[in-house]
């Protein structure tokens, strides 16, 4: 069965197709009410049915067993099992995820993937953040369904502002990138607006949600109930975080896109297609 699977989820197409023409918000609610099932049976099937599709590792987890797929799939893992890189001058991976497009930003242009583009505008909706960014640099960091889903702080930070923006359920893996343009700006996601401690440089963090279950949490605030709504839901902060300390989760795989002024520099690791762990290197920050 393994081989079959894996040949449907390999074929671009037929993971598009799979994946994005089909009623995607209809089928997110559905799969976030089976997730939540703690009926053993219904447990043990819909996680056997996840490593058929995934290379899902358990052995890093805090936990051995689980009261549901949506309760393995949040997990949390072990004391020490992502070393945070204690370099001040180190901005830190804040999730498991491939490299996706990286760079600089250009005149308030990014890439989604080579030869697909979209606005920073039209990602933060906030023009105080457009022009902070407008030539910096940025990150996109895609969680694939097996990946660990939590994400923390990159650096001794200080989170001023969360800004819930509603969206759709596009899927965010490349078949979907290739095929759709500007699909972080179509999806659910929250920008968070960070001050680094040390440097006072400000930061942004873009977690965009995406198909099946969807959403995203954060541990320090909750987020609109109504994931749909149509007024801003901006919300000012002051919530202190030390490097590596959980910040949220995603309820599905997904993405983040992090944002840095100019005199930011990549590190030598992060190149498209790369895999980084959360805590690992992920920016420099200017001398």
């Amino acid at each position: 069965m393994r081989t079959l699977l894996a040949r449907l989820t390999d074929n671009d197409g037929l993971n598009y197709l799979l994946t994005n023409r089909i009623p995607r918000r209809s089928l997110t609610r559905f799969v976030g009410w089976l997730a939540k099932i703690e009926q053993p049976l219904v447990r043990d099937l819909s996680i056997a049915l996840w490593r058929q599709f995934s290379d899902l590792d358990l052995s890093e987890a805090r936990k051995t067993k689980f009261r549901s797929l949506h309760d393995c799939f949040i997990r949390e893992l072990k004391d020490g099992a992502r070393p945070i890189d204690p370099r001040p001058d180190i901005l830190t991976s804040p999730c498991d995820a491939i490299v996706g497009a990286n760079g600089r930003v250009v005149d308030g242009v990014m890439l989604q993937v080579k030869g697909s583009t979209y606005a920073l505008e039209e990602l933060v909706r906030d023009p105080d953040l457009v022009a902070a960014y407008r030539n910096g640099m940025y990150v996109t960091l895609r969680l694939t369904a097996s990946m660990y889903h939590r994400f923390h702080a990159p650096h001794d930070c200080r989170v001023e502002q969360v800004h819930h923006i509603a969206g759709d359920t596009w899927n965010v893996n490349p078949p979907t990138l290739k095929r759709q343009n500007r699909v972080f700006c179509r999806n659910e996601r929250a920008v968070l607006r960070l001050s680094l401690d040390a440097s006072g440089h400000r930061i942004a963090l873009v977690p965009v949600a995406a198909i099946l279950v969807a959403g995203l949490k954060l541990r320090f605030m909750d987020m609109p109930t109504d994931r749909q709504h149509a007024a801003p839901w901006v919300r000012d902060c002051d919530v202190h975080l030390a490097k590596g300390e959980e910040m949220g989760w995603f309820e599905h795989g997904s993405t983040i896109i992090v944002l840095a002024p100019p005199g930011f520099q990549l590190a030598p690791s992060i190149v498209d297609g790369n895999t980084v762990r959360m805590g690992e290197p992920l920016m420099l920050l200017p001398s």
